[in-house]
């Protein structure tokens, strides 16, 4: 199979930590962004999850918990922190 040359841009943490990690697997930086390009071949995808952040248990529960508040008519707003602060006081 012939090969070819990838040139890319990494800052230099960035590259120095990564080949330390695959310097521990027994790899090389070539061997292991080989085995990125090949496994987002066989899975024609990325291989691994990219999410913009889903929400856990807690947080899911206190968004419900908002959303319920918005819904009740006796949920008191403020407009200001100020505003707010003093509602504690009385």
């Amino acid at each position: 199979m012939k090969t070819t040359n990838l040139n890319i841009r990494i800052d230099k943490e960035t590259k120095e930590k990564a080949e330390a990690i695959f310097h521990e697997l027994g790899i090389t930086t070539s061997a292991a962004i080989n085995m990125f390009l090949k496994a987002t071949i066989r899975k024609n995808t990325l291989p691994f999850s990219i999410e913009l952040g889903t929400p856990n248990k807690e947080t899911l529960m206190t968004i419900k918990e908002a959303e319920e508040l918005l819904k009740d008519p006796n949920t008191k707003y403020h407009s200001s922190l100020k505003e707010f602060l003093e509602s504690l006081e009385k």
